[in-house]
């Protein structure tokens, strides 16, 4: 099991994790809501995990354009 993460906006690969002894709780994903998990964790057939995030640049865009925060894509 590998687990990538990507940014949610903009879709750029931030890094992937390459153990396959991590349990979940140790990863953090017990602290998300059903509603949070179903939004941010995908899982492939193959037992990787993908889970979306914010990137530095597209949180920083955020901070300076609060009004991006309703929009799925804003990184054109």
């Amino acid at each position: 099991m590998s687990i990538h993460y990507y940014c949610r906006h903009c879709g750029v690969k931030i890094g992937s994790i390459h153990d396959y002894s991590l349990k979940s709780h140790q990863l953090g994903f017990h602290h998300l809501t059903n509603d949070e998990r179903k939004e941010m964790i995908e899982y492939d057939p193959n037992g990787d995990i993908h889970v979306k995030i914010i990137c530095e640049d597209c949180q920083e865009a955020l901070e300076r354009n609060p009004e991006y925060h309703g929009l799925e894509n804003f990184i054109q």
